[in-house]
């Protein structure tokens, strides 16, 4: 019989996969490394056994400890699987930005969740790394991974997924790209490959909102180009002690639209991420000849983002759909839910306070007769200037004038015309006896 003792002699010798579709764009060889073979669906695998076999022998966990990790969600995926199988308990400690799936998935496994606010330092006492510190501080036989700084993260690579492209390429990989995280995967990967043969180029993926491209060429870290993202998985908001830049030969940076879905064109459902490897990869088209052969890696599985980039509703909630408006009921958010509207008759403190409940920064004005008049922030602002007492003013005497009303098939260069011509919104007649709005930033998100 064959068969193995446990999930952990699962791990690795992952497949690799020739993209036909990629190869003949770029007119080279391109093969991606499915990682989403492993036994929980992801590269982080190999990193999570690795890395708790090197604690175990040096004796930073013992039986029955608890493993706490802050992660992104699919190193505390791999952990949690691990811990299961070795009898440990696991906490994890994921920003709030990570999806449903993966958050449902740890609990599957057994895994404490706890939930932090997205995109903050890790200093920031609020942040899922200085949680999971003080967890780990006040938790008994526990052991913090802080994979970003673990040494037995990029090791765990260089022994396995290095030697793993390196055999199954028969030695011809000329070009290596993937994306970064932890730093982990490319510094393992690409001093293996390098060693082999320092020709090779690695090339690492940031994401806009980190700061490990401009610290690849400068040296340095910019916070002013720290901002909120979406993909997941890619770039961080602090520098890794993992990510070694000496072994990077280039750095790519794309946006969360470029995360696209292999699904449909090869038959692939892998993650958000290795979308942003194709895009660097179309991105660097110019740097590959006809006799090269470049291996993109794929960190996880596509249904741990059902929720997300294989969900229509949110990439076009989002501004990622690639369907063009034609119309104007294309532009609205939400074509089920009527428009949040305020009377004549109520005062300015209760379009205020819908405007903060509702997040929006104009309001229509109705009586009996429809829409009447419009209310935005710029009003209110005005307003307070140059009375305080402002709150208690009837809306009706500090309204503007109506938006424009459009029907819900108008074509959408009516629509934009009405908006270059000063107004800060326009109202959409649905066939539903609805209404909806379309603002500047509806169509700005649109267009993004």
């Amino acid at each position: 019989m064959r068969y193995a003792n446990t999930v952990l002699e699962t791990l690795g010798n992952t497949p690799m996969i020739k993209l036909q579709g990629l190869s003949k764009m770029l007119d080279c060889t391109v093969l991606v490394k499915n990682e989403a073979a492993n036994p929980s669906l992801s590269i982080k695998d190999r990193v999570a056994n690795y890395m708790l076999e090197k604690a175990e022998q040096d004796q930073k966990i013992k039986s029955g400890g608890t493993i706490i990790e802050a992660t992104s969600g699919n190193a505390g995926i791999s952990l949690a699987m691990v811990a299961a199988a070795k009898g440990y308990r696991m906490i994890s400690v994921l920003s709030e930005k990570q999806s449903q799936e993966k958050k449902e998935i740890l609990k599957a496994l057994g895994s404490e969740v706890i939930v932090c606010p997205s995109d903050l330092h890790p200093n920031d006492a609020r942040s899922a790394y200085a949680v999971a510190s003080r967890l780990h501080d006040r938790t008994p036989n526990s052991w913090f991974v802080s994979q970003h700084n673990n040494k037995c993260n990029p090791l765990a690579h260089y022994e396995s997924t290095g030697p793993e492209i390196w055999e199954q390429t028969d030695g011809q990989v000329t070009h290596f790209i993937t994306t970064v995280n932890t730093g982990g995967t490319i510094s393992g990967v690409s001093k293996f490959l390098k060693e082999k043969n320092p020709n090779i180029k690695s090339w690492g993926v940031d994401a806009y909102g980190s700061i490990l491209k401009k610290y690849f060429e400068t040296g340095l870290t910019d916070l002013n180009e720290v901002y909120p993202y979406e993909t997941e998985g890619v770039g961080v908001h602090f520098v890794p002690e993992n990510f070694n830049v000496s072994l990077v030969d280039g750095m790519q940076k794309i946006t969360d639209r470029d995360t696209k879905k292999l699904a449909k064109e090869e038959g692939l459902l892998l993650g958000n991420s290795v979308g942003a490897v194709i895009k660097a990869a179309l991105n660097l088209k110019d740097q590959f000849n006809k006799e090269d052969t470049v291996v993109l890696l794929a960190n996880d599985h596509g249904t741990r983002y059902l929720s997300k980039v294989y969900n229509e509703d949110w990439m076009q909630q989002k501004g990622f759909t690639e369907q063009p408006a034609r119309t104007a009921i294309d532009l609205i958010k939400n074509p089920d839910e009527d428009v949040i509207t305020v009377k004549t008759s109520e005062l300015v403190s209760h379009a205020v306070g819908r405007m903060r409940k509702f997040k929006i920064s104009q309001i229509p004005v109705v009586d009996k007769q429809g829409f009447v008049g419009s209310i935005d922030e710029m009003a209110l602002f005005s307003a307070y200037l140059d009375d305080h007492r402002k709150s208690d003013t009837p809306i009706s005497e500090v309204m503007n004038k109506s938006f424009p009303m459009v029907q819900e098939f108008t074509p959408i260069e009516e629509v934009l015309d009405l908006i270059r011509k000063g107004n800060s919104a326009v109202l959409v007649a649905l066939e539903n006896e609805k209404h909806g709005i379309i603002t500047k930033s509806d169509v700005l998100t649109h267009i993004q």
